[in-house]
């Protein structure tokens, strides 16, 4: 396993369709192991194979439940319900921080490392994970979605009113 470089924007891979993958050997499994090593060092919630210079439909979310990642080869969103608005970043923009709205329940389909199917299904965090890695997939980045990037201030005081939020909710539990 090796940690891959995190291309940025600005890197014509990012806006690139990536094709299904039809070859599940010993190349993509090294791939999606580079990528968790990567992801991890880089401590984000997912990983698009565009993210690392390969385009093909690979990404990696991390369950919010499990603190597993998912592995999703040639996913597709087959469900979806609810809407979320929070905070989102992209390891690809760097200090770069916007609203998004995005379902709050997302169930997809994809193949593992050995090429079977499987559905898996995320809420919150796992949700908007899953929306954003497979958005890479097909050249979209998340700042499509934003009316305008956060400054410094407005990240500060959209972290300490959802910290206050937070606290209410557990006081009232």
């Amino acid at each position: 396993m090796a940690l891959r470089k995190i291309v940025e924007v600005g890197d014509e891979c990012l806006l690139k369709k990536c094709r299904p993958v039809t070859e599940f050997n010993r190349h993509l499994h090294l791939l999606l192991d580079d990528m968790a090593e990567t992801l991890a060092d880089a401590n984000g919630a997912g990983l698009a194979a565009p993210q690392v210079g390969v385009l093909r439909r690979v990404c990696l979310v991390l369950d919010e439940d499990s603190e597993e990642y998912i592995e999703l080869i040639n996913p597709e969103i087959i469900a979806e319900s609810g809407t979320q608005t929070g905070l989102e970043g992209c390891l690809s923009l760097p200090g770069k921080w916007g609203i998004v709205t995005r379902p709050n329940v997302v169930r997809v389909r994809a193949q593992d490392r050995n090429g079977d199917w499987f559905e898996a299904e995320g809420e919150g965090l796992t949700a908007r994970a899953f929306c954003h890695e497979i958005e890479h997939l097909d050249g979209h980045l998340f700042s499509e979605h934003i009316d305008h990037f956060l400054s410094d201030e407005e990240l500060e005081d959209y972290l300490n009113a959802e910290q206050a939020e937070a606290a209410g909710d557990e006081e009232r539990e």
